[in-house]
């Protein structure tokens, strides 16, 4: 007799392994925020550590809240099995986590060329807010990647009313990455000089 062992269904799998995805994500930005802080908090004093955040943050923090609304549209869409129109959601989406990886990098460049990064150990914060902000891009380019698999397969008609867990999970995936913009970003305005005048 064959030793039969009980699988759970291929979605509910796919569920599961999502959830455990993000769940090792979130434990990761996590400690690299504590660590953040506890580093900001012990160079507090230091005039050069009241470094000015660039202006652009705030327009990347706007189009990956927009990213998140988008994708969120492209699961109300693919629940009515209008492929077309997730597809075309996907794509946006896609195409502006593209545009706000362009404007994160200017910004890393403008804070790498500012002057704290010329002397003092104020370098060091201005240093791990480029540090963390280039760790989350680089989850921001796996969520491209992503997209673009999930759009491709949309477009494809491979999701319906029935079936549409990647493009679900697409979306928690950038409600996710929102959290963990905005939560960063708040640390950082609450550890340098904020935005400046």
């Amino acid at each position: 007799m064959p030793n039969t062992v009980s699988r759970l269904p291929t979605d509910l799998r796919y569920r599961q392994g999502g959830w455990l995805f993000l769940g090792t994500l979130l434990v990761f930005f996590l400690s690299s925020l504590l660590l953040y802080g506890i580093y900001a908090a012990s160079r507090q004093g230091d005039p050069q550590s009241a470094v000015a955040l660039p202006r652009s943050f705030l327009l990347s923090t706007g189009i990956l809240i927009g990213i998140s609304a988008l994708v969120h549209a492209a699961t109300r869409t693919v629940r009515r099995s209008k492929r077309i129109m997730t597809a075309t959601l996907l794509a946006v989406s896609a195409l502006s986590a593209v545009l706000f990886m362009l404007i994160q990098y200017d910004s890393m460049l403008e804070l790498l060329a500012g002057p704290a990064m010329h002397g003092g150990t104020g370098k060091g914060v201005a240093g791990m807010v480029v540090v963390l902000a280039f760790l989350h891009a680089l989850h921001v380019a796996g969520g491209v990647v992503s997209l673009g698999i999930v759009g491709v397969r949309a477009a494809m008609g491979r999701y319906d009313h029935e079936r549409y867990w990647p493009v679900d999970f697409a979306a928690h995936y950038w409600h996710f990455l929102d959290l963990v913009w905005l939560c960063m970003l708040a640390a950082f305005i609450i550890t340098t000089g904020g935005f400046g005048v």
